[in-house]
């Protein structure tokens, strides 16, 4: 990170890649413009800037071990909207890493149960990869995802990909099913109580729709694994990054200070409270 956290430092847009069938949903990969190297860990994201229009926080969906870093970005805003439009090769702002990481090392020695809903996925693809990379140190990886259509489902390719590798448990459920598509139908947390994971030696990672957090919680809270063991990212909570703004306060925790990673023990009397 710069001396200012404040200030957005050139990197440039290296490939770009859409992610959705409707196309609202796209991939930047980018690489700092005086090819400085830097490094982040699983869970945290960069505020990223559109020179001129405005700058949001994305979490990175990249590999930790790899470069350019990846963002995935859904044109949905003010600043998204013609963020989607910038084409290879133009160059924005960025600041970070910030945030807090996901627990992979505390992690090590037991299951690993990944829960992603919609967009969610995109902050849990670099931990994937770095249980991938170190898939040993766990005795099982279960990732389950739940989005709304076939169309809608992220990194698809990849998903299959960590099925068929045969070293992690994938299960994908769609809400709505077409006539293409030959999977699981249903919510996400159907799938927590056919997993196979041992939830005494479980830790849990879970990032999706506020509401779809707050049933995988219950869900696995009927399956025993202990409030402590189970961890969320707030990403869609975070606002400027150093908690100056205020905006991100969740009761007593600043998101982009404190987050966006949380256990739950540290949110169950927050979330709880519907549309807080």
């Amino acid at each position: 990170m710069g001396m200012d956290a404040t200030l957005p430092a050139p990197w440039r847009i290296a490939w770009r890649r859409p992610e959705s069938a409707a196309g609202d949903v796209f991939t930047w990969a980018v690489e700092p413009v005086d090819g400085t190297g830097s490094s982040f860990l699983p869970g945290q994201f960069n505020m990223l800037y559109a020179y001129g229009i405005g700058e949001v926080p994305v979490s990175i969906s990249s590999d930790p071990a790899g470069t350019p870093w990846l963002h995935t970005i859904r044109a949905v805003g003010s600043v998204t909207r013609p963020m989607a439009a910038l084409k290879v090769g133009e160059v924005i702002g960025l600041r970070g890493p910030y945030g807090s990481a996901w627990p992979l090392v505390a992690a090590e020695g037991g299951d690993l149960l990944i829960v992603a809903g919609g967009l969610g996925l995109a902050p849990l693809r670099s931990a994937i990869y770095q249980a991938l990379r170190r898939r040993s140190h766990y005795r099982g990886v279960y990732v389950l995802y739940g989005t709304r259509s076939a169309a809608d489902v992220l990194f698809a390719d990849e998903l299959a990909a960590w099925r068929d590798g045969g070293q992690i448990e994938v299960a994908v459920t769609v809400d709505r099913a077409t006539p293409d598509w030959s999977g699981e139908v249903g919510v996400v947390t159907r799938l927590i109580h056919r997993a196979g994971f041992d939830p005494a030696t479980t830790t849990a990672l879970l990032c999706g729709p506020e509401i779809m957090m707050r049933f995988a919680v219950l869900a696995l809270q009927q399956r025993g694994v202990p409030d402590k063991a189970i961890h969320l990212s707030l990403e869609r909570n975070m606002k400027c990054a150093v908690g100056y703004c205020g905006h991100c306060q969740l009761g007593p925790h600043f998101v982009c200070r404190d987050g966006p990673v949380l256990a739950w023990p540290r949110l169950s009397n927050l979330l709880g409270v519907m549309e807080l």
